[in-house]
């Protein structure tokens, strides 16, 4: 069984790996960042009124995004693959 110092630690390992790819753009051929659609928490990074990922405070943030797969984002209700007021 694994404790919760370790989860913790594999899980921040993870989410630093992902983050590094994502920086230097070994994702961006597949995805894309697709704002608006995001729930609640589930934002993929900081935004104008969230300081980090998971911090969005309301469903469909028109300045929190995701990454979707190429292509994806359009066919989403509220999808925009720029970040909007309002």
């Amino acid at each position: 069984m694994i404790g919760k110092t370790a989860t913790a630690s594999l899980f921040a390992a993870t989410i630093a790996a992902a983050s590094g790819l994502i920086s230097t753009g070994a994702f961006a051929a597949d995805n894309e960042k697709c704002y608006g659609v995001a729930k609640a928490g589930q934002n993929d990074c900081q935004t104008a009124t969230a300081s980090c990922a998971g911090t969005s405070s309301v469903d469909g943030q028109k300045d929190a995004w995701i990454l979707v797969p190429a292509g994806t984002c359009a066919k989403l209700n509220g999808g925009s693959l720029t970040p909007t007021k309002g």
